[in-house]
């Protein structure tokens, strides 16, 4: 299994203009919570497993990061049972964000990585938590590679 750094490094090589890099801060926690909102409301039993593999995916990278996701998934599923939203709410939020991260990557000039490997779908939004904690806490160990982080 790659380490957390090797997944941000091959992340990261697609991920280098700053515009595509902002789109991503936005659209990936989108699409994010969208998919969330979207299987919640066919099937609770189902998202809460997916929710549970995806942090255990997490995990096996590394624990920190994990342990920030849970707490991110965890305001993310209250604010879907909170907010009084039906799935095309959902899935509006869903085909806009991939709208942003289709035309990040057009102005990349790269095709996104989850075209090389489906698990970079699950890399994004663990990539963006890495790039937030690295911003706020002055002592966090960033994963990622520095030469991709400017």
């Amino acid at each position: 299994m790659k380490s957390i750094s090797e997944w941000f490094d091959d992340y990261g090589e697609s991920h280098q203009n700053q515009t595509n890099k902002k789109i991503h801060w936005v659209c990936v926690p989108a699409i994010l919570f969208s998919i969330i909102g979207i299987l919640a409301h066919f099937s609770t039993l189902l998202t809460a497993l997916l929710l549970v593999l995806t942090l255990v995916f997490y995990a096996r990278l590394d624990l920190v990061l994990a342990v920030a996701m849970a707490a991110l998934l965890a305001v993310m599923a209250w604010l879907i049972v909170v907010l009084p939203v039906g799935v095309g709410f959902y899935i509006g939020v869903f085909v806009v964000a991939w709208i942003g991260q289709f035309y990040g990557h057009k102005v990349e000039g790269k095709k996104p990585s989850f075209f090389k490997d489906l698990q970079f779908l699950l890399i994004g939004p663990v990539w963006c938590m890495n790039t937030f904690l690295a911003t706020i806490l002055p002592n966090f160990k960033n994963r990622q590679n520095l030469e991709h982080t400017s």
